[in-house]
């Protein structure tokens, strides 16, 4: 009885609000990471289709079937929902969905971050889909190269669409990233070290952190060229002293971390399935995670590989050419290690292990393709041929789609509780493993007989027709094949027989508990002893569903879950988490407001959704915290832990920290972006007097600093001084924004010159950047007058912290950039 009453208490907690407002408010990572999943699987139907009327163009020479503009829309769209509304999202549903349960925790960090998540890839998903439906969609390729993007070439609204739309589909992806990395790194089951994670959560961990790192360049060229198209500051026009291969490099910078962003979740998943699929442990734990920590940290130094012809100086090419040889190693240590996993066990051949195998065939060919691709001459043969667009699909789609289509059949199970009741997920097997090769294994030979990428139409006499009719039968076979897999998926789902619990008998804690899960998905929290806790204790799951683990009661309407050490996963304070809320639909709402804005060009009122976004947050914040300190509490197992809100380092504090280093890489992109111009870019500066200026950096230098102290010294235990202090820091950080303000009379208008248009980039993200700090203060001060934050509740000011420390780093630096460049240049 007392463990029914538990569940029953538990359900009541966790559970979402009853009818229609419960869809919308809820935060629970299992409902949003389905969302996430069944989301990104309609837009790669959506890409699908777009696919097939791309091959019905090319299936003939000189075929009427879609004119240039229309085609121009259907492959650029084609490209940008599989990279940014299928690939990424998918991935992120399947951390969403999978991370708390084989970490052995309730929840992620932010449930209502991930939830605001969801709202702007939905809404942002469906500004692309709309403008695909009414004739306006970008049409200058899925990389939207400058000047082809500009305003000479696509005056419309069509490449607005693609920047604004992406961008705010970027802001679910940096949401998720932030979301991973800390739940990973603080939601473990106790005792839990980095060395006992389940190996997917490494792989989660690396995608993340460069989700965090790579993601930011992207978005700061998509705001420059939306600045240069919406209001004509030149950032890429060489005549103004712009320069396109600005462009390339920013994107660049994003697009090959993405390649391993996208692979490394499903390699995650396979070195997840594959053991259970052997029966037997995997091979080579640690040198896998080496593997994978090294692929994330080589993936950033890759980006000119995909700018062999655009000029690069030799010695550049050799060390680029190298290195994208050099990060085949670290992807050949993990293929060994499941190869030896597989031949080591005793393989069941169950329908993920056929996606498993498809997975080896595909992804090898691609990366041997994408070695000869790394070598400078060959790639200068091969660049922008249909060669490049084979190897690009036998990397994502062996890499990505083979995996997580096992992993569908792998994790249907444990979401569904039901298994497979018919075969169809043979037939579509071959189906897509049959057409996809006939598609993009017979571009290889098209792309060496010289065919472009990106045409829409080709003479009969260039010998290219039987090929591209191959190609274009097999996708059409390939659309079957998927086709069939949805079918077997929904027929799993609704008719499926009932599973047990741990229909794989794997290892992992996500089996541990009942399928489908409860929106709590453990009545009591585990405590791990090895890295196969299932294998060491197959009861264990009955054990925590009696409540005999950590934090087995349910206290008034707290949905309380356990945070511990990075590094040994020893137990540090119980996090207590948001409920169920609308704030995260209105926030991505009003965040929305501002993209449609800009996209109708009414700029007039996207400060008004600027303000209502920061009236958002503000009002989120302040939902959060206690005037009262609950004190120390018992989790069970003889442990009395703190509550997050009594501990500097809470979750919230980390993200603040992860979303800074978001931050800073935007801001060191746009300063690499103006030292590349002063290098690259003619007539730099342009005529007239920029010499070196003192005055403003000195006092903004001053303020800055004096107002970092007196937030020091507010955030400390000095009860009398410490609103007074507070107030001082804000009133500082304002008058280095008006300072700020007052140095750009040293420049020329944006719009005559590149080299005023990046320093007014450059200050208006310093203003941007202290007045975030000043509202961080005021709502510190307001915390402290209303009683959320003490001395014995700091986190609060620990996070103000944060954002003041970085508002006057950034503008301290911006300053004396712009000071001494001036006269330097």
């Amino acid at each position: 009885m007392k463990a029914i009453r538990l569940h029953r208490d538990l359900t009541r907690i966790w559970g979402n609000e009853p009818g229609w407002r419960g869809v919308f408010s809820s935060v629970s990572h299992t409902d949003l990471g389905k969302r996430f999943v069944v989301a990104a699987a309609v837009f790669f139907g959506i890409g699908g289709v777009l696919a097939m009327l791309i091959r019905a163009q090319l299936a003939t020479p000189e075929s009427a079937f879609a004119g240039p503009e229309v085609y121009g829309q259907i492959f650029t769209m084609h490209g940008s929902i599989m990279m940014f509304l299928f690939a990424i999202p998918m991935l992120e549903g399947l951390a969403i969905y999978l991370l708390p349960k084989i970490l052995g925790a309730r929840d992620l960090a932010y449930p209502r971050l991930t939830a605001l998540g969801w709202w702007c890839y939905l809404f942002g998903g469906t500004i692309m889909i709309l403008a695909l439906l009414g004739g306006v969609a970008p049409d200058a390729g899925w990389f939207l190269y400058p000047p082809l993007s500009g305003k000479e070439y696509t005056p419309g609204v069509n490449s607005d669409v693609w920047l604004l739309g992406i961008t705010f589909v970027e802001i679910s992806a940096m949401c998720a990233a932030i979301e991973i990395v800390v739940t990973i790194l603080k939601f473990r089951a106790a005792n839990m070290g980095l060395t006992r994670m389940p190996i997917m959560a490494w792989y989660l961990l690396a995608t993340a952190g460069m989700m965090v790192f790579g993601f930011p360049p992207l978005i700061l060229g998509s705001i420059l060229l939306e600045v240069e198209r919406a209001f004509g500051w030149p950032f890429f026009q060489p005549e103004l002293g712009g320069s396109p291969l600005l462009w390339q490099h920013l994107f660049w910078l994003f697009g090959h971390p993405e390649v391993y962003i996208i692979f490394l979740p499903a390699a995650g998943a396979l070195s997840t399935i594959i053991p259970v699929m052997a029966r037997t442990p995997l091979i080579g734990y640690g040198a896998i995670v080496t593997a994978v920590m090294a692929l994330a940290f080589l993936s950033f130094g890759l980006w000119v590989h995909h700018m062999f012809t655009t000029g690069i100086p030799h010695m550049a090419l050799g060390f680029f050419s190298a290195a994208s040889v050099l990060v085949a190693i670290p992807t050949a240590v993990q293929i060994f290690a499941w190869s030896g996993t597989i031949w080591a066990g005793r393989p069941k051949f169950t329908l993920p292990m056929y996606y498993v195998v498809g997975f080896f065939v595909v992804f090898v060919l691609g990366g041997l393709t994408g070695v000869m691709l790394a070598i400078v001459p060959f790639d200068s043969q091969a660049h922008d041929t249909a060669f490049v667009t084979a190897h690009l699909h036998y990397v994502l789609v062996g890499g990505f789609v083979f995996p997580m289509l096992a992993a569908a059949y792998y994790w249907m199970p444990h979401a569904t509780g039901r298994t497979r009741v018919m075969r169809l997920g043979i037939a579509a097997f071959w189906l897509i493993f049959i057409g996809f090769n006939l598609t993009f294994l017979h571009m290889h030979l098209t792309g060496l007989l010289g065919m472009p990428r990106r045409v829409y139409t080709y003479p009969a006499e260039a010998g290219w027709t039987w090929l591209n009719l191959i190609s274009s039968v097999g996708s059409f076979m390939q659309a079957f094949g998927f086709g069939l897999f949805a079918i077997d998926i929904a027929l799993q789902r609704r008719i499926g027989n009932h599973a047990r619990r741990d229909p794989w008998d794997a290892e992992t804690l996500e089996w541990a508990m009942p399928i489908p899960p409860t929106q709590y998905n453990f009545a009591s929290l585990p405590t791990v002893d090895s890295r196969e806790p299932l294998t060491a204790d197959r009861k264990i799951g009955a054990g925590l569903a009696a409540g005999t683990g950590l934090l087995g009661r349910a206290i008034d309407k707290r949905r309380e879950t356990l945070a511990v050490d990075m590094v040994t996963g020893a137990p540090e304070h119980v996090a207590i988490l948001p409920g169920p809320s609308l704030l995260p639909l209105y926030t991505a709402m009003v965040i929305g407001g501002f993209f449609l804005s800009m996209l109708l060009s009414l700029y007039w009122l996207a400060p008004v959704f600027v303000v209502g976004t920061a009236i958002m947050v503000w009002r989120w914040a302040g939902t959060t915290g206690t005037t009262r300190d609950p004190g120390m509490v018992d989790v069970g197992g003889g442990l009395m832990l703190p509550t997050n809100f009594a501990v500097g380092g809470s979750t919230a504090y980390w993200g603040s920290v992860l979303a800074s280093a978001a931050n800073g890489t935007l801001f060191a992109s746009l300063i690499f972006g103006y030292f590349f111009l002063w290098v690259v870019a003619p007539n730099w500066p342009p005529p007239g007097e920029y010499g070196a200026y003192l005055l403003e950096p000195v006092l903004i230098s001053g303020g800055a600093i004096l107002a970092l102290f007196c937030a020091r010294m507010g955030t400390r235990n000095f009860a009398r001084a410490r609103v007074g202090a507070m107030a001082t820091a804000l009133y500082l950080t304002l008058i280095v924004a008006v300072l700020l303000l007052s140095g750009l009379r040293h420049l020329p208008g944006p719009t005559e010159h590149a080299y005023a248009a990046v320093g007014w980039m450059l200050t208006s993200y310093a203003i941007f950047s202290a007045m975030v700090g000043a509202l961080v203060q005021l709502f510190a001060s307001h915390r402290v007058a209303s009683g959320h934050a003490s001395a014995e509740r700091p986190h609060e000011l620990r996070i103000a912290s944060v954002w003041s420390d970085y508002g006057a780093y950034v503008a301290i630096t911006v300053a004396w950039l712009l000071a001494l460049s001036g006269g330097a240049v």
